[in-house]
């Protein structure tokens, strides 16, 4: 820490009152936070870097699995194009007659004019929970062209599911979600500590051109976390809406707020409801009026493709028709048709959505590189590819941080003593609403304070001076 400015008066150098030493300025609480964010940047990024790491390079994996997705199962996704489309009932018949197991849990029309029809099914042996099998059907003549196990509303197939998972628990089911959920949690916090870091440099040293050594990384890993800040932020706020803990919280508030997405009713004559799917799979292929009706029904309320058709879940419910395109213009109006008249039941538009199930569904689609398509996953793979490098350089210049034998020389402790008591006790009253509400960064970080205070004590036992006491000493 630099030693602070004198105060500097007219009084004449002969003056005895000139003579006397001039009392240190007051630092600024912008001043007085920095040893702060810098130390707390520091041991965030140490520690929580590994996980960040994993996050990065499954996540680059993840933005790129879409086109590879295309080009490894082109076979089933497209066919030659024909003159007319057959009938849905036709396509789903000629999908069941090759898969006889399971149930129809929804069929997925052939969206384009070189597309396959997608056929899901549900309780098929083999296939794991929470997953269909798709079976894809040439929409003109009904020929199955193959089928591939499935996961999620997007649609992943094997290779982008297995990325998928990987990225979100490591494969190690609901407990290996905690990783991306700590990584989500700290992710902001370093992306904001490293944004107040370089803005509060002199713009001197902020230059690469003509350094060397540590300043030259430093250089380097501010100048690239500034212009990847943002993204950063973003991705652990989009990402943090769908984890464990923080997105059960987020999810009670906007409840609490009236802002949960809606769901069409399927229950015949029903308003829209809260939350949960539309309906379940059902026992049989076709349910009263078929699914060329409950489609043309839907196409009647101006619902283009894509779109899926669920089958009613039992006797008392409706067929649910709703729209699945995630890239922009988004898509994602929804009818209940009652399966005994072929009437619509219930209309839910996505212009009628409230602001925050809107903003939630943009924010995940657009982390998951669906909302803008090819160019939304190479702004995901450069944002990953940039946070490779950060953790790159923040591991070096903690080695070059080192003197002589000692690795990477720690942050002097002991910054916190010198913020105001009221700016301390409204930073801490921040940072304990954030913890509640983001646990796996308020859990960590109270356990850091806890180790940290622990061996500052120990250190002050055996003599050794803290931050604090040092930079006292240079003034």
């Amino acid at each position: 820490m630099s030693t602070a400015p004198t105060i500097t008066t007219d009084e004449s150098p002969d003056s005895p009152e000139a003579s006397k030493p001039s009392a240190p300025a007051r630092p600024s609480a912008a001043a007085t936070l920095r040893p702060l964010v810098l130390r707390l940047h520091f041991y965030a990024g140490v520690l929580v870097a590994p996980f960040l790491l994993v996050a990065a390079l499954t996540g680059f994996l993840y933005a790129g699995s879409f086109q590879a997705e295309k080009i490894i199962y082109a076979d089933e996704l497209t066919v030659s194009v024909g003159d007319t489309k057959l009938p849905i009932s036709e396509q789903v018949a000629a999908a069941r007659k090759a898969h006889p197991q399971g149930t129809v849990a929804g069929v997925r029309p052939s969206p384009e004019d070189d597309a396959t029809t997608r056929v899901m099914l549900s309780g098929v042996p083999g296939v794991g929970e929470g997953h269909t099998l798709a079976v894809f059907v040439d929409p003109y003549t009904a020929k199955v062209e193959g089928a591939l196990e499935q996961y999620g509303s997007s649609g992943a197939l094997p290779l982008r599911t297995w990325i998928s998972e990987f990225h979100r628990n490591l494969h190690l089911g609901e407990n290996g979600r905690l990783y991306s959920e700590l990584a989500a949690s700290w992710l902001w916090v370093i992306a904001g500590g490293g944004l107040v870091l370089w803005f509060a440099r002199r713009r001197t040293q902020r230059r690469i051109r003509g350094t060397s050594g540590r300043r030259r990384t430093l250089g380097l890993h501010g100048t690239v976390g500034v212009w990847a800040a943002a993204g950063f932020i973003f991705l652990s706020a989009t990402g943090l809406t769908w984890s464990t803990y923080a997105g059960a919280n987020i999810d009670v508030l906007r409840t609490s707020l009236g802002q949960s997405t809606p769901a069409v009713s399927a229950a015949a004559g029903g308003e829209h409801t809260g939350h949960g799917a539309a309906a379940g799979a059902g026992s049989t292929t076709e349910h009263g009026v078929g699914l060329d009706k409950v489609l043309a029904a839907a196409r009647a309320e101006g619902l283009g493709d894509p779109v899926e058709i669920v089958p009613p879940a039992d006797a008392s419910s409706a067929y649910v028709v709703k729209q699945i395109q995630r890239s922009w213009p988004e898509k994602q109006d929804a009818v209940a048709v009652d399966p005994s008249t072929g009437k619509v039941l219930d209309v839910l538009r996505f212009a009628d959505f409230p602001v925050l199930a809107k903003l939630t569904r943009w924010g995940i689609d657009a982390h998951t590189g669906l909302l803008f398509g090819f160019v939304n996953q190479l702004a995901l793979m450069a944002l990953a590819l940039s946070l490779v490098l950060l953790i790159v350089w923040g591991y070096r210049m903690w080695w070059q941080r080192g003197r002589a034998s000692a690795f990477g020389r720690p942050i002097p402790r002991g910054a916190w003593q010198q913020v105001p008591p009221l700016l301390l006790v409204a930073l801490m009253a921040a940072v304990a609403v954030v913890g509640y509400f983001v646990p796996l960064l308020g859990i960590p970080l109270a356990a850091f304070i806890a180790v940290d205070v622990i061996l500052g004590e120990i250190d002050h036992r055996r003599g050794n001076r803290t931050y604090a006491e040092r930079a006292g000493a240079k003034r």
